[in-house]
């Protein structure tokens, strides 16, 4: 079945039209997508590489997990589903902390994405080897350092997507870390 997604305004606000997709990336429709970062207790945070098959940054690292808000849900609810997908992790709403917005427009291929992103952060400790991949989007996982990944954020390392906004929320999320820890 194919994903259907609320378009939205160049404001970000809901028309009340509800398109596919391919139509969305087709046309350059405005709709909703949604990161995670999950840290754990030693500041690290969780990748995922993008499967080989992936039409936007394949073999490339990435956030946590996300994807694109569905028809109908709440942020914090694509998340949740985005994460059990991907992963196989099980997250609920208090697990979840709302860190900011940002909009984005990327272009790869004959995909025109713009969206108005939702950043969220989960502090979980997770064994990477017990994680069910969803292999046609995930190709391994792994943990890495708070210094190692704010040294590709600055040096715009190619092995990690260039992703609006994303690791900019990270950055600002570590910032925050060390002004209130």
């Amino acid at each position: 079945m194919e994903e259907l997604f609320d378009v939205l305004n160049e404001k970000g606000q809901y028309t009340g039209r509800v398109e596919t997709r391919q139509k969305c990336h087709k046309e350059g429709l405005w709709h909703k997508a949604v990161t995670l970062f999950i840290l754990n207790s030693k500041g690290q945070v969780l990748l995922q590489k993008r499967s080989a098959n992936k039409r936007m940054w394949p073999n490339m690292w990435d956030i946590t997990a996300g994807g694109h808000v569905l028809t109908g849900e709440f942020g914090f609810e694509a998340i949740m589903r985005e994460c059990e997908e991907e992963l196989g992790i099980t997250l609920n709403k208090n697990e979840i902390t709302f860190i900011g917005t940002a909009i984005s427009i990327n272009e790869q291929n004959d995909i025109i994405n713009k969206h108005f992103n939702e950043f969220y952060i989960a502090n979980k400790e997770i064994d990477e080897t017990k994680l069910h991949l969803q292999q046609e989007e995930v190709a391994e996982v792994k943990w890495i350092d708070k210094d190692e990944i704010i040294e590709k954020i600055k040096n715009h390392d190619d092995s990690i997507t260039d992703k609006e906004g994303c690791w900019e929320y990270l950055m600002k999320y570590y910032e925050w870390l060390e002004k209130h820890n």
